[in-house]
């Protein structure tokens, strides 16, 4: 098992920056590749970023490319991500999850989600 505390959440404004936390305990942490994904209101749960096992492969959604940064610190069994340049549209609740990362994709583990952090981003 796998459980997941998110962190770093909270209100800014546009343009504004936020640096979220996924701590990790249970199993080996860095044997996972770890991924955020969030969700706004009325929206289905959208995938954001991903990070490979040790940190040399990482991957965005459009969206946020070139505003958001993944890293992982495997001593201390935590995953960031960065956030800059903040825009409205970036108000949801964010997710991190355990899972695999295969032949150029993120496979997300259906049991290893946080329970989330809200990101308010006011305009």
């Amino acid at each position: 098992q796998v459980k997941l505390v998110e962190s770093g959440g909270g209100l800014v404004q546009a343009g504004g920056s936020l640096r979220l936390s996924c701590a990790a305990s249970g199993r080996t942490f860095s044997s996972y590749a770890m991924g955020w994904f969030r969700q706004a209101p009325g929206k289905e749960r959208e995938f954001v970023s991903f990070i490979s096992w040790g940190g040399s492969t990482t991957y965005y959604t459009d969206s946020v490319k070139g505003r958001f940064t993944i890293s992982r610190d495997n001593a201390k069994n935590t995953v960031y991500l960065q956030m800059s340049n903040l825009k409205p549209e970036d108000t949801a609740v964010y997710y991190c999850n355990a899972g695999t990362y295969f032949s150029d994709a993120y496979y997300p583990e259906s049991d290893y989600w946080g329970q989330g952090t809200q990101v308010t981003v006011s305009s």
